[in-house]
């Protein structure tokens, strides 16, 4: 799945077969619909209109309302309750922030979805196409193109407190300030908002999470007590789901549930709704944790102030993902704002869930060698198959992998011009038909109880032109870059982007999302706080062994082609004939199992160090998916056919 200057969700645009919640057995986390159609316009006048009138109403009185993208824990995936800014702009991919004053209304967002946004706004918004040359960030555009004396509306569990005081010290120099609503005016417009979901919740157990949940707990408190604090406040879904060792399907595509907890040095309390939690889960977390109402959180902090005695000598520690409504209820003195050390402690897997990562993409590669081989099949017979039809296929045969539990997110299906289009997702009522003269890019993924995948092939089932042949090999030379690269321990991901672009450069091309993101562990497809791209702030995590992040480098000609390989690789300590420094080196394993279109790549641009990766990595292939694909002939045929030497 994508990475970006920001780690964010592709839009969520593929509808979403109803039946999905129980299939064969399985509990899938793929439940219900997400998102729009990416290229629907929404006639957002009449919502504008009513959104204004609030906004001037004496007991809010503010100059423009701030929607961003976000939920009350920072997700970058959101239950549909929560799509407040695909509601109030139209449009639906999940990286963006719309700002409404009492005239304009601006949209802000990223490269990867420029193309989408353009045909989903309607006349009412202006386009903010963030990292092109003079258009500001959203926060910059507050104090920088607002008039000064604004009075700008925020829900505050919505902005993350880290931001909310990085935005207020330019705004009080121009004498404007961020007002904290005392409702979400959103919520207000939004008459036929969905409900929150409160799905049942269960425990993973400790042969695939590979350490118990009690002694998370304390590796946690041993981090607080380095950093001299009182306790803390886990706010992100998944780190709740990590440090518990608990999963559920509150939100399409991720293994979370709505919750909050503390952790302080003598007490873990978890907050969800009590009709999420069985008996089971009781006696999984045992006496050591506590469980009180989701809706109590804001409470019991209310509470905790005073019985921990917190002050600026005698702090919580709160992640820079909690909202400015957690530090404003604890005060803000009484809190310290820095990463959370939850989200360290759960990028660096332990060997169960390394091999959990390598086992689940085996099985992940059999099902997408039986996808291909099908799909060949079908376009060889002249069958007319759309976009979305194939996803629905390849989502079979996931779905018959041992340990599936749904997918990791909506699958890009695109075919010619729409794979050029980064984050598309096929509407099944109206999308295009797989064609063999096109390049067709499959960028998919999987949640296994052993694992999370996600994995981008592009495919040509005839003739590639020598561009898209010439286009392909560059980002292949790319990748194998990143997979090959050996680096000092203290490297970022911000540093070695460069290697993935530099055969895209040589030909004057690039793209522009990043090169890798964190995975998690039967998780969220995207975690941070490390990743591979030119984002600032993955210079601050350097690499480590045990980590997982992506290499998928890529390149779109609008209108035209798209092409992106992606595999998942595991950091590992590398042996070097020196160690420079006592530093020790650090590599990179391949997990992601699936052979790599050779009908693209142009050999003769290939040196010989890059021939010799390309067929290691069949060979490695065809050796581990071989076994499962025995009993499909078909797939088996296709399987050596592409594994073959080049």
């Amino acid at each position: 799945m994508l990475a970006a200057g920001h780690l964010s969700l592709r839009s969520c645009s593929r509808l979403r077969p109803a039946h999905l919640g129980s299939v064969l057995g399985r509990v899938y986390l793929t439940t219900a619909t997400m998102g729009a159609r990416a290229t629907q316009t929404v006639d957002t006048t009449q919502r504008l209109e009513t959104l204004r009138k609030l906004m001037a109403k004496p007991e809010y009185n503010v100059n423009a309302v701030v929607v961003t993208s976000e939920d009350q824990h920072s997700s970058e995936y959101i239950a549909s309750c929560d799509e407040r800014r695909a509601f109030i702009s139209g449009f639906t991919g999940s990286a963006g922030c719309a700002i409404v004053t009492d005239r304009d209304a601006f949209l802000f967002t990223d490269g990867r979805y420029f193309l989408q946004a353009e045909k989903q706004l309607d006349q009412n918004w202006k386009l903010m196409k963030q990292g092109l040359p003079d258009v500001p960030t959203w926060q910059e555009f507050l104090y920088k193109n607002l008039d000064s004396h604004s009075r700008i509306g925020i829900d505050p569990t919505l902005i993350t407190a880290a931001d909310a005081d990085s935005i207020s010290k330019p705004l009080k120099e121009r004498s404007s300030e961020l007002f904290s609503l005392p409702r979400n005016l959103i919520d207000v417009v939004w008459t036929d908002r969905p409900p929150r979901p409160a799905n049942k919740v269960f425990p993973l157990d400790v042969k695939f999470s590979g350490e118990a949940h009690g002694d998370k707990i304390k590796r946690v408190r041993d981090e607080l007590r380095a950093k001299d604090v009182r306790g803390m406040v886990v706010n992100m879904l998944d780190e709740i789901a990590w440090l518990f060792n608990l999963r559920g399907s509150d939100i399409d595509f991720n293994p979370v549930f709505f919750a909050y907890a503390v952790v302080t040095l003598d007490k873990a309390v978890l907050f969800v709704n009590e009709s999420q939690v069985d008996q089971t889960v009781r006696a999984h977390l045992g006496k050591e944790v506590e469980i009180e109402p989701y809706d109590g959180f804001f409470g019991y902090l209310k509470r905790l102030g005073a019985e921990l005695e917190l002050s600026k000598d005698s702090q919580l520690l709160i992640g820079d993902k909690a909202s400015l409504a957690i530090a404003e209820t604890l005060g803000a003195e009484n809190v310290l704002v820095t990463r959370s050390p939850v989200a360290d402690l759960k990028a660096v897997k332990n060997p169960v869930e390394v091999e959990g990562f390598r086992q689940s993409h085996i099985r992940d590669g059999a099902a997408l060698v039986r996808y291909f081989a099908w799909l060949e099949e079908q376009l060889n017979a002249d069958a007319r198959l759309s976009e979305s039809e194939a996803a629905d296929q390849l989502e079979k045969f996931r779905s018959e992998m041992d340990l599936f539990k749904g997918l990791s997110f909506p699958t890009i299906s695109a075919t010619g011009p729409n794979a050029a289009i980064v984050h598309y997702g096929p509407d099944p009522n109206d999308c295009a038909t797989v064609r063999k003269d096109q390049v067709y890019l499959c960028d998919s993924g999987g949640q296994y109880l052993d694992g999370t995948t996600d994995v981008t092939r592009t495919l040509h089932f005839g003739t590639p032109t020598p561009e898209e042949k010439r286009a392909f090999t560059r980002v292949l030379q790319g990748h194998i870059a990143i997979d090959t690269g050996i680096f000092p321990n203290g490297t970022s991901g911000y540093i070695i982007d460069s290697w993935a672009r530099r055969p895209l450069w040589e030909d004057g091309l690039d793209y522009r999302h990043g090169t890798g993101h964190g995975v998690g562990h039967f998780l969220n497809v995207h975690e941070g706080p490390h990743g591979i791209g030119v984002r600032i702030a993955y210079n601050s995590t350097a690499l480590k062994a045990g980590m997982t992040v992506s290499n998928e480098p890529g390149y779109y000609a609008d209108g035209r082609f798209g092409i992106r390989i992606e595999n998942v690789v595991i950091v590992r300590e590398a042996k070097t004939p020196n160690n420079f420094g006592d530093k020790g080196y650090l590599g990179f394993e391949h997990v992601t199992m699936c052979p790599i279109g050779k009908n693209l790549v142009d050999s003769e641009l290939l040196g010989a160090r890059e021939r010799e990766w390309l067929d290691a990595y069949h060979a490695e292939v065809l050796e581990n998916l071989s076994p499962l694909l025995k009993n499909d002939a078909r797939a088996l045929e296709w399987l050596k056919r592409e594994c073959s030497p080049l």
